[in-house]
């Protein structure tokens, strides 16, 4: 029998099979001993062990059309990134770490701020001025108020979408918001840090409607830039590749060196200053680690 991993918990996967329910398996030893360890979104097959129960074995794991270490999950068709317009401020570095991370794996973005109505119109103004060269869908939902609910839910319709971000964003009211089927865990934000608590413990796949699927993920803090090189950081900024054919100097990092198309693209207002200063800090913080590594050697 096959089916889709809904969610993993402490070892079980709650795997869904269409017309028969879910099923609470556990994976093989097979897995373990080739490193493989199922994702939420895995199209899986499955040894019924017990029907009436609803209990099984994951026998096989079939080939994944992409993988997202962090959140760890598969086979999605986008992701949501979802960070709050105000309490919490939002932490634009995090954001630029999701943006490169999904563009590396060519994994297509919607860039939503919530709780937009603690925010002034004048700052939504500037956030959308930052990000509306980026290349990604945007826009400004209000969970407590439903507002842009609607429009989300459009760009969702007929995907599997991953929902990212820090907690205490409003992830979780979003979810609850596009269905009724399953409610998740809402917390509040401290005062005094304005940080907020991680309600959801584990990743797990939602069906919204028919072909429509929401992955609610933990939320974090920290995401480190896998795999990506100082060298090629610039190619994962959509409003850079018009202009650096024009620098003079081929491996240009966009930085110190003259007649560079990028930095004066820049000067003339065509690339959002915040942007590029966001590149230049994640540029020289992965030129360290390079050096880091290569003293080990």
């Amino acid at each position: 029998m096959t089916g889709k991993i809904i969610k993993g918990i402490s070892g079980f996967y709650y795997v869904h099979a269409a017309e028969s329910g879910i099923y609470e398996c556990k994976a093989k030893g097979i897995f373990r001993n080739r490193k493989i360890k199922p994702l939420v979104g895995d199209n899986v097959e499955i040894d019924v062990l017990d029907e009436k129960e609803k209990k099984g074995n994951i026998i096989d794991i079939k080939e994944r059309k992409n993988e997202l270490i962090r959140p760890a999950v598969a086979n999605i068709d986008q992701a949501l990134l979802i960070f709050a317009a105000a309490k919490p401020e939002p932490n634009y570095s995090l954001l630029e770490r999701f943006l490169i991370m999904m563009r590396c794996q060519q994994i297509p973005v919607i860039i939503c701020f919530n709780k937009s109505d603690l925010c002034k119109n004048e700052k939504m103004e500037q956030i959308a001025d930052v990000y509306k060269k980026c290349g990604f869908p945007l826009l400004f939902t209000s969970a407590i108020l439903n507002q842009g609910i609607e429009d989300l839910f459009f760009l969702l319709e007929g995907k599997t979408s991953a929902v990212a971000g820090p907690s205490g964003v409003g992830k979780s009211s979003i979810v609850n918001r596009l269905q009724d089927e399953v409610q998740m865990e809402t917390g509040d934000i401290s005062r005094k840090i304005e940080r907020g608590k991680n309600t959801t413990r584990h990743s797990q796949l939602i069906h919204i409607k028919e072909n429509t699927y929401i992955m609610d993920t933990p939320g974090f803090g920290s995401l480190d830039l896998l795999g990506i090189h100082s060298d090629t950081l610039w190619s994962y900024y959509e409003e850079f590749l018009p202009y650096e054919p024009d620098c003079r100097f081929k491996g240009c990092s966009h930085i110190n060196e003259p007649n560079c198309g990028i930095k004066q693209a820049l000067e003339e207002g065509k690339i959002h200053r915040q942007r590029y200063e966001n590149y230049v800090s994640l540029y020289r913080e992965l030129k360290e680690n390079e050096k880091f590594e290569w003293r080990k050697l």
